[in-house]
């Protein structure tokens, strides 16, 4: 990791340079606008976005509606997990928003978006942030089936 420092920081980066440009939680609707808009960086010539929508089913079984709920420490899992990919990547950029509350059929529940100089390691970036963010974020999902039958499911086991 020659030339980097903590949180991504390159050398030849100013010193106020954070690469965590928007991260949240919340139960209003999601912006890929929003989010896209937060990662732009003029030295990154790779920027992923991935989106995660509500499916139509899981296991098998026609799913109904979600409805995520997050710990009061959610938050803060979450800028842990960012700054983790951004030690460990070389990041211009860094967004990650995940939706709580009831979430309909096609709903978008979490955005990731990344940037950094090249694709392949905005990809790589992108991945382990969306990875880590689903299994060590504590956020719930509570999946109601068209059957009426019920489920949830937490952090670490989605």
């Amino acid at each position: 990791m020659v030339g980097r420092r903590a949180c991504g920081m390159m050398v030849g980066m100013s010193e106020n340079h954070d690469p965590i440009r928007l991260l949240a939680v919340r139960e209003t609707p999601l912006s890929l606008d929003e989010v896209h808009a937060a990662v732009g960086d003029d030295a990154a010539g790779g920027t992923t976005l991935f989106v995660g929508t509500v499916r139509d089913h899981d296991g098998g079984k026609p799913v109904a509606a979600l409805e995520y709920s997050a710990h009061p420490t959610a938050a803060r899992e979450l800028r842990r997990v960012a700054e983790q990919v951004c030690a460990d990547f070389p990041v211009r950029a860094l967004a990650a928003v995940h939706r709580t509350g009831r979430l309909e059929i096609g709903d978008v529940a979490v955005i990731v978006a990344v940037s950094c100089a090249h694709r392949g390691e905005a990809f790589a970036a992108s991945r382990r942030l969306i990875d880590d963010l689903k299994h060590q974020v504590p956020i719930w999902k509570h999946q109601v089936f068209t059957d009426g039958e019920e489920e949830w499911v937490g952090a670490g086991s989605c």
